[in-house]
């Protein structure tokens, strides 16, 4: 991947006699990345430019500068914006308003009034006439910005409109904050590379991540805050099935605990919106106007979430549904006003620009990184020093690895290397379970009688994440122990997080030893330290336990999940997703100890 760092250009800026720095009322101070990015730009003059930056970083400012400066020199006549959103699509020509560029939003078809200098559109409505806007391209010099670039790989229909559309357009500015898809439907107009693997990724001409825009207190340090719990639940066969969300499972079982927690009628939602508003009050005391957003997975969910908010709060939230023809009117409404909550499905997920938002929680089942990346997204935008975001996370294993990776950067992968087997060590007991529900679909049907149903949820306290570190032990909620993470102040520096995190950890395991292990507040007892480990180090001992498991179900002819259970039995402690490193050690020691006995 071809990267230029954010932060290498912070010491050098454009120069006053930089040319057009600020034609037609630009910004007269660009963020370090964004001077980077032109410089390297108007050096190169290229006719495609890929830009990744985090979201929250400004790539809104960056594109339109640079449009500006292309047409203050004549290198183009005209702007054409391509959003994802209708509502995305109005909030580029308000911004390209303030600057003295004005598109129009509400272009279909025919000439441009005179007083235009471009349009803004969706890719559906590039999909529906890609011959409309080739013609427009074609007749004048055209600018094409294309915002959050990967979902031309949404559909090979908005793929190949695009191609056929901006193939002739003069220069080609693309835009992401997540260049990478669960996909490999190739993105039109980015540049692919094959690593030595043979495997090819997107290239980008200018990068800005997460770390770097932490670095600069572009963006805000995001706190994570993950709930497990007893899940039970009844499935389309009918069985009724009980478990912890967090323990290992098959990817059925987790996503149907993952659904049972999120069902609006169990107790598991309601007690992490009450935690939720609780961190909401204690991060206005520092920022008076902070917002909290709920991603819900459908609209009778967030109708269902919106309820329960003003039962809890006795506030009405403000409820965006995509369908809804006002949507884009309470956004707006919801980021000028001073109402603490907001609930809505897909749209306000990506790029919608609601700089007040500073606690979320993930209450959909959407698992794609992509997808991760963008809702966190809208809660990293900083106004001013000091500020941290908070998410609340149902545990599942997916999100807790996308939490600790924050600061990764990932590029699109057009070629998707084969896992070995014992990589995995589920695979094969997932494998047998699906073929078992194949035959059981075709065989008697008999799952057609019923309908998947969450029968009964609770919320457990679970960690902190923060920083690719783990805190904290398990707690019930409106516990003392749960209270002191809720109330870290809302404005702090990252590295004054990190300590308040370690000292939050250090209390609640001392104050947890002081009390009789039938008292203690912890589900799992006794109490043990649960020292600061990195990410990477907790996910290398998860793979060695699974790797020793895996070597173990060969020998005992046991299956995975029995073997778990018995070491959870033996060496007490939470399922491996949930235990502390000193419990994965000594899990690791026991199964090479009875692996040792039966040779």
């Amino acid at each position: 991947m071809t990267t230029t760092a954010g932060t290498s250009s912070a010491s050098h800026h454009l120069s006053p006699a930089f040319p057009g720095r600020a034609p037609w009322g630009t910004a007269s101070k660009l963020r370090a990345w964004q001077q980077g990015a032109m410089e390297k730009y108007i050096q190169e003059q290229p006719r495609d430019f890929l830009a990744v930056a985090t979201p929250g970083a400004g790539k809104t400012t960056f594109a339109l500068t640079l449009a500006s400066w292309m047409l203050h020199h004549h290198v183009v006549q005209q702007v054409t914006v391509v959003a994802p959103t209708e509502h995305l699509k109005k909030q580029w020509a308000e911004a390209a308003a303030r600057i003295g560029i004005k598109l129009d939003p509400e272009y279909s078809a025919g000439p441009l009034g005179r007083e235009y200098h471009g349009v803004a559109v969706t890719y559906a409505g590039v999909g529906v006439r890609p011959m409309l806007h080739r013609n427009r391209v074609e007749q004048r010099k055209t600018l094409v910005i294309l915002d959050e670039i990967h979902h031309a790989g949404d559909s090979k229909s908005w793929g190949e409109a695009c191609l056929e559309a901006f193939e002739p357009a003069t220069r080609r500015l693309a835009l992401t904050g997540t260049p990478f898809r669960s996909d490999t439907n190739p993105i039109p107009f980015v540049t692919y590379e094959e690593g030595n693997d043979g495997i090819r990724r997107s290239a980008a001409d200018y990068t800005y991540g997460y770390g770097n825009a932490l670095a600069d207190n572009v963006v805000r340090p995001v706190i994570f805050l993950s709930y497990s719990g007893n899940m039970r639940w009844r499935t389309k066969a009918g069985d009724e099935i009980a478990a912890r969300l967090g323990e290992p499972m098959t990817k059925d079982a987790i996503s149907q605990a993952w659904r049972t927690a999120l069902d609006p009628r169990g107790e598991w939602m309601p007690s992490v919106l009450r935690a939720a508003d609780q961190r909401l009050t204690e991060v206005r005391k520092a920022i008076p106007d902070a917002g909290a957003l709920v991603i819900a997975s459908d609209q009778d969910s967030a109708r269902a979430y919106a309820k329960l908010i003003r039962e809890i709060t006795g506030s009405k939230a403000t409820l965006v549904l995509s369908d809804d023809s006002g949507a884009s009117e309470r956004i707006d409404e919801f980021s000028a006003n001073n109402d603490r909550w907001m609930v809505a499905v897909r749209m306000v997920s990506e790029g919608v620009d609601v700089p007040r938002l500073a606690v979320g929680v993930y209450a959909t089942t959407i698992s794609t990184p992509l997808f991760f990346a963008q809702a966190v997204g809208r809660f990293v935008r900083s106004r001013r020093r000091g500020e941290t975001a908070s998410v609340f996370l149902p545990t599942v294993p997916d999100l807790l690895s996308f939490a600790n990776e924050m600061e990764r950067e990932r590029d699109h992968v057009l070629d998707k290397p084969k896992k070995a087997g014992e990589e995995d060590p589920y695979a094969e007991s997932e494998k047998e379970m699906d073929e078992a529900n194949r035959e059981q679909d075709e065989d008697t049907g008999e799952q057609e009688q019923f309908s998947f149903e969450a029968l009964e949820s609770e919320a457990v306290f679970d960690r902190v994440m923060y920083n690719g570190a783990e805190f904290g032990m398990q707690a019930h909620p409106g516990s003392e122990e749960e209270q002191d993470y809720l109330g870290i102040p809302g404005l702090l520096e990252p590295d004054q997080v990190q300590l308040l995190l370690q000292k939050r950890q250090a209390r609640q395991i001392a104050h947890s030893r002081k009390k009789p292990d039938e008292e203690a507040d912890l589900l799992e007892v006794p109490a043990e330290r649960r020292p600061v480990v990195s990410h990477k180090e907790m996910m290398e001992l998860r793979r060695q336990l699974n790797t020793m498991v895996g070597a173990y179900v060969h020998q005992s002819g046991k299956p995975h999940g029995v073997i778990h259970t018995e070491l959870r039995r033996v060496c007490g402690g939470p399922p491996a997703a949930e235990a502390t490193a000193g419990q994965l050690k000594q899990r690791i020691t026991k199964v090479q100890e009875w692996a040792t006995r039966m040779k």
